[in-house]
């Protein structure tokens, strides 16, 4: 049988690292990616800002409580996507098995590169030293012989690291880690694993089923498994998009349901674009709420046939949000997000269907303009009354 070789690459803290390579006066500052105001979000947040605590997703707020000298930018998505590409090109002067995960991250499986390029490990470094001369970017990379390890190993040794994980070395590298580590242990389940006294990997690996079916139920084995490092996936490399979405936090809570149909068309237009730019339509329509207190909820109906139009998938999204609000009287909310998933390659049907699925001349007409003059440049009369700035998209 033959033993793999995959690496797991992850750039180091992308977006800010960006960020600072562009603008001298950025680095070695603390400075975090996102929503400049107190209601937005972190996207990414450099090293200097990660000693006082601050971590992507964390509510923009306390990320400045946390840090009060912090640094923040908006994101840039469609230079960070330029970068993304001179680094997927690095990947494939190795291997056309690349998984891509993110914009920043990736699999390789390099098996049948050995030969030509040296071992995994030769790999990993010539990557490194590549990525490195061409973006001036640093990425730390886990080997291993499956998915799993790989991805362990490279958030082990950040930034610019370098992580070889080996049958001989398995159990040392991997038993003394936080059980955390393992992929599918959240929060809840720690808790209880903490509560049973698991709480490496390698006490995850030797508990015994008594101790952790009444936790894991049927996936116990699977667990185990995976605690001792097996893992049998394939890099797959047309992975292809799962889901295109469009979501914004409000620096004002949405309180007046208008407003919240207007911004919903105005993410619909966002999401909707995408898709069609992807040559992409969507079988199921999404839409992410989130109240002033943090509760979110997610609502989502088919559409049938899939498409991409902007109206047909509004006027989903507008029943989704209208129904949610009826149970929800006098709700504020702090986020509104509209998406499609189930993504198959767009066909076209029935422009003269009533509610035609597929996107409307109007709305190749409209993605040319804003291709060519920016998104702000045109828009519908519905979506007036409020400044549109570029976002994350």
């Amino acid at each position: 049988m033959t033993v793999r070789s995959i690496l797991h690459v992850d750039m180091d803290a992308f977006y800010a690292s960006v960020e600072q390579r562009d603008n001298p006066e950025l680095r070695g500052k603390p400075l975090v990616v996102g929503g400049t105001g107190n209601r937005g979000v972190v996207a990414a947040a450099s090293y200097e800002s990660r000693r006082y605590g601050v971590r992507s997703a964390m509510p923009m707020a306390e990320a400045r409580r946390r840090c009060p000298e912090l640094l923040s930018v908006r994101p840039r998505m469609a230079h960070y996507k330029t970068v993304s590409g001179q680094i997927f090109e690095v990947f494939r002067e190795f291997t056309p098995l690349v998984e891509g995960l993110s914009l920043d991250e990736a699999f390789l499986d390099v098996t049948a590169s050995l030969k030509l390029f040296g071992s995994g490990e030769r790999i990993a470094r010539d990557v490194k030293e590549r990525i490195k001369q061409r973006t001036a970017l640093t990425a730390s990379v886990g080997v291993a012989e499956n998915k799993l390890v790989a991805k362990i190993a490279s958030d082990l040794d950040k930034p610019d690291g370098l992580v070889v994980v080996t049958a001989d070395n398995s159990r040392q590298v991997l038993d003394p880690l936080p059980v955390s580590v393992i992929p599918g242990i959240g929060r809840e389940t720690l808790s209880r694993l903490h509560a049973i006294d698991v709480r490496t990997v390698g006490d995850l690996r030797t508990a015994d089923d008594a101790r952790l079916e009444p936790i894991f139920g049927r996936y116990t084995a699977r667990t185990r498994a995976r605690a001792a490092g097996i893992d049998d996936r394939p890099v797959e490399p047309a992975r292809g998009e799962k889901s295109i979405s469009a979501e914004e936090t409000y620096d004002v809570d949405l309180s007046d349901p208008r407003d919240m149909e207007r911004e919903l068309l105005r993410l619909t237009e966002r999401a909707s674009r995408r898709m069609r730019k992807a040559g992409l339509a969507a079988g199921t329509v999404q839409v992410k709420i989130r109240e002033a207190d943090f509760t979110t909820y997610t609502r989502q109906k088919s559409l049938t046939p899939p498409g991409n139009g902007t109206d047909a998938i509004y006027q989903i999204a507008c029943d989704l949000l209208m129904t949610w609000l009826a149970d929800h009287p006098g709700a504020r909310l702090r986020l509104l997000g509209v998406g499609g998933s189930k993504l198959s390659p767009a066909e076209q049907r029935d422009l003269f269907a009533d509610v035609p699925t597929v996107a409307k001349p109007v709305d190749a007409t409209v993605d040319a303009i804003r291709e060519r003059f920016g998104t702000t440049s045109v828009g519908r009369a519905a979506t007036l009354g409020r400044k549109d700035p570029e976002r994350l998209e």
